[in-house]
């Protein structure tokens, strides 16, 4: 399994933020869903930090109209950082001035029309060239306290050469809410082999419970058919299609994930996240476990049948 004829050094990552963010409106109508903070910290940043902590170190976001923001944020911000300074408030400093490690490189592009995540992924062949790359879905937030998922599948690529995605198990009866890996062998620490992939499938038609969540670490291959793409279901142009034909040609592995991950897409995942990561602040932590005691005990009160 696996293609030998690539560079297996992965050191570029692309995140797509072109989407509209519709889930969210009002607050995505002037603001990027991407800039939705979890705690203190915008959900793109969390990807940022995640992939540079997996050895990434080129960054290639696809944006949309309205979404300069992003690049502001990453940028070095010249005025609020002489104004902390002369203030003396040394944490805040910090805070805005390491939001970007010195060694890594943003590029910016935009996807122009929504052509779906095949199309916006490939509006980066450009910066990728003939490499193989990540990609980072930034709605995914992954708990990375106790490993690290992408650096796992990266390493896994630089040893053999084959593609990987994040998958997690579902339960057999919601098979038909996710993308789901068609496995052609056993799980191996933690690798599943797969030749394929099916969107959605019935209960009775799946070939897994194997669901496809939002971590790719993919070979040039996929830009290639990418390429000559024709749009299929909903109109858009489809990263697993491109996947499923890199399975019949180079293989595929599903690396089945262990880790925490919140689906920052959905207002209930959001608030998840944000109650999980304020959980973990030695500081926030300890103020607010009794509030939320609290709510669930008035919440509990008024559930029940008098």
């Amino acid at each position: 399994m696996g293609n030998q004829n690539v560079k297996h050094k992965v050191t570029k990552a692309i995140i797509p933020a072109a989407g509209l963010g519709t889930r969210f409106l009002p607050a995505t109508k002037a603001m990027p869903k991407e800039m939705l903070t979890v705690v203190n910290k915008p959900i793109i940043q969390y990807a940022v930090e995640e992939g540079y902590a997996a050895g990434i170190r080129e960054f290639i976001i696809i944006t949309g109209r309205g979404k300069a923001v992003m690049e502001n944020h990453f940028d070095h911000p010249y005025e609020l950082a002489d104004t902390l300074q002369k203030r003396g408030k040394m944490a805040e400093l910090e805070a805005v001035t390491n939001v970007l490690p010195s060694d890594a490189r943003l590029y910016y592009t935009r996807q122009g029309q929504p052509l779906g995540l095949g199309h916006a992924v490939h509006c980066a062949s450009a910066i990728t060239q003939d490499e193989p790359f990540a990609v980072i879905l930034p709605d995914d937030i992954i708990c990375t306290g106790t490993e690290n998922p992408l650096a796992e599948m990266v390493k896994m690529y630089e040893e053999t050469g084959t593609s990987s995605v994040l998958v997690e198990e579902v339960p057999m009866e919601k098979t038909a809410n996710y993308g789901i890996l068609d496995v052609s062998g056993a799980v191996e620490n933690r690798r599943a082999p797969a030749k394929g992939f099916v969107e959605k499938p019935k209960p009775e038609e799946a070939p897994s419970n194997l669901s496809v969540i939002g971590r790719y670490v993919l070979s040039p291959r996929h830009m290639h058919h990418l390429a000559t793409a024709t749009p299929g279901k909903g109109g858009e142009i489809q990263l697993t299609d491109a996947m499923h034909k890199v399975a019949q040609e180079e293989g595929f592995y599903g690396f089945v994930s262990q880790s925490k991950r919140f689906d920052c897409g959905d207002k209930v995942g959001f608030q998840m996240a944000n109650l999980y990561f304020a959980m973990q602040d030695p500081f926030i932590a300890p103020r607010l476990q009794p509030f939320l005691l609290q709510q669930a005990d008035q919440f509990d009160r008024r559930q029940t049948k008098r």
